[in-house]
């Protein structure tokens, strides 16, 4: 039996944060347990990644800030000489449409958090931005008919936004984390967990490995609810495995100039580049589209649906006028871990004395990735360390009240 001071299901960018965060502070013993045969096979893989600041809770902003902080510095972040991933300074484009005072309101609220943002009105959108439409109205996606187009929008900038490559990311950490000797295994899920007068006292894997530890985080994804039944843990919260779906396309030559990363709040798309500006990745921001739970997140459809297809497409088209209708359309879909109750994680320690959990993110987790394992390396280890967040873990503790929202998306 080896001896671990602490173990951590799942090597997402959750789990490996928080081991990476204790290695470069501690000299603690840490194995990640992944199930996926290889880096990058779950939520994680399949993240748009996108990086942006503004939130509905001011927590949830400090927590983005303080986790791109880390994307931004990826080279001095992970200790490598020569990282694979490299942040994409897109910028981060919000588009209200006819609501002309939310951009305005958002901006304000930014910069009194300290984050970088302007607002753009349509002259300002056309030079910077010349293949966007700025009309407000969302376009009719049940009949496709047109419609004149409506200006006079009011759009906010996220300055310092972007994106970032989520595979080459936790291919880093991989890497950093066995540099400073954490024990990162794949084809090892956590098959029992041991427990002695209700605390942790080790697990067990389907070899019939067993590990010694006083210490298992559960960040495991949309498997998180596996480990909890494990031990017969009622979390409270409503966590559920949730099938999203995303389209891309070769960006064609007609469609000019820079384009950021974009939340098309009219349409309920959002958009961004990959592949050095070569294609277009496009997904959904509205709720209705985040509902279909997955009961085996083994076992899910990753083919997107044709009507999602057709209909987003049709969003796209109406923003990127000269968008020409050719070329092949992809697709593919993951998984988000949905809080039903208010679509935020929750983190830290449970009832059980030994076991915590990283759960719950909604589509979040990426952005907040280096943020969150510094709260737990924090908490653990109890030293802080360059890139280390200040927002305290029990905001989001299992024990906390729910947020009230107006809308149960991943815009929350």
């Amino acid at each position: 039996m080896k001896t671990y001071d602490v173990a951590i299901a799942g090597a997402g960018i959750i789990g490996l944060s928080i081991a990476w965060q204790l290695a470069r502070r501690s000299r603690l013993k840490v194995v990640v347990l992944e199930k996926g045969a290889a880096v990058g096979e779950g939520s994680t893989g399949a993240s748009s990644a996108v990086c942006r600041f503004r939130y509905s809770s001011d927590a949830m902003v400090y927590l983005a800030r303080d986790g791109i902080n880390a994307y931004r510095n990826w080279a001095d972040y992970t200790e490598l000489d020569e990282p694979r991933a490299t942040f994409q300074a897109d910028g981060v484009l919000w588009m209200p449409g006819s609501d002309t005072s939310w951009a305005g309101r958002e901006h304000s609220r930014m910069q009194t958090l300290g984050i970088a943002t302007e607002v753009l009105d349509d002259k300002a959108i056309v030079e910077r931005f010349p293949a966007f439409s700025t009309c407000t109205l969302c376009p009719d996606v049940e009949t496709g008919e047109d419609h004149d187009c409506v200006g006079g929008s009011q759009n906010l900038y996220e300055v310092d936004g972007g994106c970032f490559d989520p595979v080459s990311a936790v291919q880093d950490l991989v890497e950093a984390c066995r540099a400073r000797g954490v024990d990162v295994r794949f084809r090892s899920p956590v098959a029992g967990i041991d427990t002695n007068g209700g605390c942790v006292t080790g697990l067990s894997l389907p070899s019939g490995e067993r590990i010694s530890t006083p210490l298992l985080i559960n960040a495991a994804g949309p498997w998180c609810g596996m480990l909890n039944a494990m031990l017969g843990l009622d979390t409270g919260w409503d966590l559920v495995p949730t099938r999203i779906q995303v389209l891309y396309r070769d960006r064609p030559e007609e469609l000019k100039g820079h384009i950021p990363v974009s939340v098309d709040m009219a349409g309920g798309i959002y958009f961004r580049t990959q592949n050095r500006g070569q294609q277009l990745i496009v997904g959904s921001v509205l709720e209705e589209d985040e509902r279909e739970v997955v009961e085996n997140p083994d076992d899910f459809q990753t083919e997107i649906d044709a009507d999602f297809e057709l209909k987003k497409l049709h969003i796209l088209h109406h923003r990127f006028p000269g968008l020409p209708y050719r070329g092949s359309i992809r697709g593919y879909c993951g998984l988000y871990t949905t809080n039903r109750d208010d679509v935020h994680p929750i983190l830290g320690p449970t009832a059980i004395d030994g076991y915590w959990v990283a759960n719950g993110f909604s589509g979040h987790g990426f952005k907040l990735g280096p943020a969150i394992g510094s709260q737990f390396a924090r908490a653990i280890a109890g030293e802080w360390h360059s890139f280390d967040t200040e927002v305290p873990m029990d905001v989001f503790s299992i024990d906390r009240s729910p947020i009230r929202l107006e809308s149960k998306s991943v815009l929350a």
